[in-house]
């Protein structure tokens, strides 16, 4: 080797021409067989499939109902009657109250009219016969009656007030003493009904 010679240019470009050239195929090279590989190198395509669901333990059937029992019906109980009265009311009823007037005032009183008391008198009347047992046992007394002495004077009602004493003596009196007529009572100087008293004595004959 000679130190201080230069080289020729000619031979220096073609040195570098070369160099490129073969890098360039390199690079080329690389670039083909690397890509060629990369693809072959790529994994296939994932395939998805759906899976169905495993078909589970089949499930024991439900156990079967039990059996219905006829249950009697119970015993029927009347219930106990009761019977509860209430008023009706009417619903909706409109109730009105009508205050009475007051009642209008009395007329005066008229004045007590003027009235005479019936004049009975024994002696008009046919004496009562002496019941003959009463005679003979010398039963004797005094009757005091009410008679009640009509318009016409006769007696229309009698009653024994004071008895004599003997029953006998008492019904022969009043049955004696109703058959008679007397001068009736008057109100206002008119005939009107009214009580009069009449004693009559039962004595003992000689």
């Amino acid at each position: 080797m000679e130190f201080g010679k230069r080289q020729d240019p000619k031979k220096r470009l073609v040195g570098i021409a070369g160099v490129v050239i073969f890098h360039v195929l390199l690079v080329w090279g690389l670039v083909s067989g690397l890509a060629r590989k990369a693809i072959e190198l790529l994994p296939p395509p994932i395939e998805t499939k759906i899976l169905e669901d495993a078909p589970s333990e089949e499930e024991p059937p439900p156990p079967p109902p039990p059996p219905k029992l006829d249950v009697p019906p119970p015993p029927f109980i009347p219930p106990p009657e009761i019977s509860i009265q209430t008023a009706a009311t009417p619903t909706n009823a409109i109730t009105t109250t009508n205050k009475a007037p007051p009642p209008a005032a009395p007329p005066p009183p008229r004045p007590a009219g003027v009235s005479k008391a019936p004049v009975v008198k024994a002696r008009l009347c046919k004496e009562p016969e002496y019941p003959a047992v009463s005679e003979r046992l010398g039963e004797t007394g005094t009757v005091l009656l009410q008679l009640l002495v009509g318009v016409d004077g006769r007696v229309t009602d009698s009653k024994i007030e004071k008895s004599s004493g003997f029953e006998r003596l008492d019904k022969a009196a009043q049955q004696a003493l109703s058959r008679c007529k007397f001068e009736p009572g008057t109100t206002d100087g008119k005939p009107s009904a009214a009580w009069a008293q009449l004693k009559y004595t039962f004595r003992k004959q000689r």
